[in-house]
Order: structure tokens, then C-alpha cells, then sequence
């Protein structure tokens, strides 16, 4: 099967063709780092982490950007929120807006390297990119489709009625379409005409604004990624991509101005769907949301990213109270096998430490899945069978089947992102050599204990074990333990 995605600009899934052979382009947004990262903003990155890593499995060569946006209304009136803010208030006292985007930035980093969003090539920022943007916004007025506010202000705005093919992504009428928000229409032709410079504002702080042709300002939301996805990946490219609650105004207005300079722009949009607080959007005002760093309190990396990325990209995640326990059973399950498997082949002769080599194999139905619009959930159920029937073949003393088993967890986890973020549970430091250490010796204690008939020994030994955390397990080939 060759690779196959929705494509929300045609509403159909096509064949991926990528621009240039062997190669291939992504973008996908980033984040306004006004804020702490919330899980919208994490599922989206594991989504289009995922399909990073599925690209490379084929065998292409991927460039990915994700852009950082560090100029916005939005982190503005965070900051001046801070002017005169006391310690405690939840604020940093006077911090000026460009220090409290970069503080954001570094929590959103913190929080993909924490959950194994691979770096992306590129993480261009906003405030880097000023002459790319005037340079786009010159095009757009030369070529009929800008024009500087009406009323003095110094705004630049795009005129959604000269390009005929705006609304075209979202499939929608401009006449159905509400005043765009982003400033006030007085100096508009339209009231859906777009921001594409801001002029500077009394109260403003004076940092916040560049020389421009037309006056002092700063650029549109819009904007932004347009000027440094084409810096970065030319004026085509093959991917954008981004959370569903972006497709309007955001991507309909980049690829509009985009496409309006002459630009090809994406070949396909791919957007990811949103989290849902059991069946309910999730909302600060009902009290309904939860955080990433929630989550993370209440589970390991590992289990969060499965949890985020189990489901269809392109579908809603219902997030309920047990859904971290779901998915703590669900790795569990798959790590007991990866280390039944390779404790066997440390025990056993040395046929069976080779049938369970290092050598991937990635089952056909598994890369079926994943080539099917990145079928995620149907990947885990391959995955998930594939560790039943390892777990089998162990039980019969099968070393080719479960050296085939084991050779297919790890590439299937490996392309899932399931086996290097920061929580791996693969024992290699010290503190897993020192743990094993002393859990190890307790289990000789036990084995010594059981063949002494000493049953009550034996399971004051477990049960310790399993007070700390620690679960015991009696196979054909002696007790294994695992953490949890």
C-alpha cells in the first residue's frame, strides 16, 4: 500500500506524492507561548511526532518546522498584567512580554522532550522573522490583494474579496463567514478583511514594535507562518499541519495570503483532532480541563504519550478518570513482555539469546495501518497481538516465534515513540542496575525460602516487595518483577 492522508483543503484521502523524491517537507504550528502548554497543544505534537517518525520508517528524509510565537495580543496583555503584580500572585512580577514568552517556550520545550516529541529541524520564532514578513506583505500589495488602513492607524490588512479562492479550505462563503477579530473595523474595507501589520498602540510597550513602510507595528498572527514556513521550506512544500480549532481563521487565512503572493504553498493539510473531558469540550470556566503536567503527576512520560497518542489523529480524544489507568495497563502489558523475553535471553543457551537478536521486523498489517492515513489504533491492535502471541510463544519454550515476537514489539514502539522519552522503564542506569540489585536479592531470599517450604518467609518477601511497588511474577523460568 502506499502512503495515503486526509487532505482537508480536498476533504479526501489521497495518495502522498511527496514534491521532491526521496524527501519531504512538514510544518506544523507551534505554540503562542502565553501560557503553560495544555493537552491540545501536546496531542498535536505526538500526532505529527508520529508521523514524523512514520515518514523516516519509509525512507524519507523529513524537514520539520515548528514555529514558536513569541508577539501576540495575547502575550502582551499577560504581560502588562504583570506591572505592579505582587509574589504570590500567580505572576512574575513586572516581566516584560518578551521575557515571559521565552519563560513559556521553555515549559512547551520541557514538555516535548519530557513526552518524546522528537526536536524539529527548524523552531523558527516569530520576532526573528520581521524582514521576511514585510517583504510578503509588500507582494500582497503590489499584487492587488493588501492595503494599508483606511483611517491612519498604520495597519495593514489582506482584502479576502480579491482572492476568489478564500474560504476555499474550510469550504465556506465569505458572505457566511463572521468579522475577523483580530482589530477593530474601522479601517477596514471588510470586516472580514484580516491583520497582516499592526500599528503601534499607545500603552503598548515601545519594545513591541518595528520599523515598517508602514509605520512602527508588528505583525499579524497570520502572517507569521506564512513568512517562516517559505524561509524554511520554500513556497511549496508538502505538509502543513496543526489542530483542528486552527483550520479557521488561522490556516484559511495563511494559505489565502500565501497562494495570493503566488506561493504553492501546502500539498496537503493534515489537522488533528481535539481532547474532550468526558464527552464535554474542555473548558477553564466549568472547571473541566486537566494539563499535561497533570497528567504527568498522576502517570509515567510513557503512559501519557500512549494515552495522547493511541487514537486517530483526525478523531476526538475523550479523556475520563480512568484513562490513564487504561493506558498504564496497556504498556505494562507490553513492557512485561519485552522483559520476559529478554531475561529469557540472558538465561537461556545461546540459541535463544540469537532467535532474540537485535533485528527489527516490522509486521505488514502494522506498516498497512500506519500507510492508511496513519492509522494509529489499528497499529496498536497489531502491537497488542503481537505481544499476545510472544507471550505464548515464551510459554511453550518457542524461541523462533518469540524472538520474531520481540524483534516486532521494538520496532513497532520504537516508530510509535514508546521507547525513548523520559520515562523509559528499559533498565540502563544505575539507579535501575542499583534497584535491580536488591530486588534480585530479595528474590534469592524467596527461591530460598520456597525450597525450605518456608511459605509464610516467602510471602512476607513478596508482599514487601509489593508494598514498595513492586510486582513478582512466577514463570516455568523462575520469578521476574516488574515496577507497578
Amino acid at each position: 500500500m502506499s502512503l495515503r492522508f486526509y487532505d482537508t483543503a480536498t476533504a479526501q484521502v489521497r495518495d502522498f506524492v511527496p514534491l521532491v523524491e526521496g524527501k519531504a517537507s512538514l510544518y506544523y504550528c507551534g505554540a503562542t507561548v502565553q501560557g503553560l502548554p495544555h493537552v491540545g497543544h501536546i496531542r498535536s505534537a505526538i500526532a505529527f511526532d508520529q508521523l514524523t517518525r512514520w515518514l523516516r520508517y519509509r525512507g524519507l528524509a523529513v524537514t520539520v518546522v515548528r514555529n514558536v510565537t513569541d508577539i501576540d495580543d495575547k502575550i502582551l496583555a499577560k504581560a502588562a498584567d504583570s506591572v505592579g503584580a505582587q509574589p504570590g500572585d500567580g505572576v512574575v512580577p513586572d516581566e516584560p512580554w518578551w521575557a515571559l514568552a521565552y519563560r513559556y517556550e521553555q515549559e512547551f520545550a520541557r514538555a516535548y522532550d519530557t513526552l518524546g516529541v522528537q526536536r524539529p529541524t527548524y523552531e523558527p520564532r516569530a520576532t526573528g522573522h520581521i524582514p521576511e514578513m514585510h517583504a510578503l506583505i509588500a507582494t500582497l500589495i503590489e499584487r492587488g490583494h493588501a492595503y494599508p488602513a483606511l483611517d491612519d492607524s498604520g495597519d495593514v490588512y489582506f482584502d479576502v474579496r480579491s482572492w476568489e479562492k478564500y474560504g476555499s479550505l474550510t469550504h465556506q462563503s465569505i458572505d457566511d463567514m463572521q468579522a475577523a477579530p483580530d482589530a477593530g473595523p474601522r479601517g477596514k474595507r471588510d470586516p472580514r478583511d484580516f491583520a497582516l501589520w499592526k500599528g503601534h498602540k499607545e500603552g503598548e510597550p515601545g519594545t513591541a514594535a518595528w520599523d515598517s513602510p508602514w509605520g512602527r507595528g508588528r505583525p499579524g498572527w497570520h502572517l507569521e507562518c506564512s513568512a517562516m514556513v517559505t524561509k524554511y521550506l520554500g513556497t511549496e512544500f508538502d505538509i502543513h499541519g496543526g489542530g483542528l480549532d486552527l483550520r479557521f481563521p488561522h490556516h484559511e487565512n495563511e494559505m489565502a495570503q500565501s497562494q495570493a503572493a503566488g506561493h504553492g504553498f501546502a500539498n496537503f493539510w493534515m489537522h488533528n483532532g481535539m481532547v474532550t473531558f468526558e464527552g464535554e469540550k474542555m473548558s477553564k470556566s466549568i472547571g473541566n480541563t486537566v494539563s499535561p503536567e497533570q497528567m504527568l503527576a498522576q502517570a509515567s512520560p510513557r503512559v501519557v504519550r500512549y494515552y495522547l497518542g493511541q487514537a486517530h489523529y483526525r478523531s476526538v480524544l475523550d479523556y475520563r478518570p480512568t484513562s490513564l489507568q487504561e493506558a498504564a495497563a496497556a504498556v505494562e502489558r507490553i513492557d512485561g513482555f519485552i522483559s520476559k523475553a529478554q531475561a529469557k535471553a540472558d538465561k537461556l543457551p545461546e540459541e535463544w539469546q540469537d532467535a532474540l537478536g537485535p533485528e527489527a521486523y516490522m509486521p505488514q498489517a502494522f506498516a498497512d495501518a500506519m500507510d492508511d492515513d496513519l492509522n494509529v489504533p489499528q497499529a496498536l491492535a497489531v502491537l497488542h497481538e503481537t505481544v499476545r502471541a510472544g507471550n505464548t510463544a515464551l510459554a511453550e519454550n518457542d524461541a523462533d516465534a518469540a524472538g520474531q515476537a520481540l524483534r516486532s514489539v521494538l520496532a513497532m514502539t520504537s516508530v510509535l515513540g514508546l521507547d525513548d522519552t523520559a520515562g523509559a522503564a528499559a533498565a540502563s542506569g544505575p539507579a535501575d542496575a542499583a534497584l535491580d540489585a536488591l530486588v534480585q536479592e530479595r528474590l534469592s531470599e524467596r527461591r530460598q525460602a520456597r525450597a525450605e517450604k518456608d511459605w509464610a518467609r516467602a510471602d512476607a518477601i513478596r508482599d514487601s516487595l509489593a508494598a514498595a511497588g513492586i510486582t513478582v511474577e512466577d514463570t516455568a523460568d523462575g520469578a521476574t518483577w516488574s515496577v507497578g
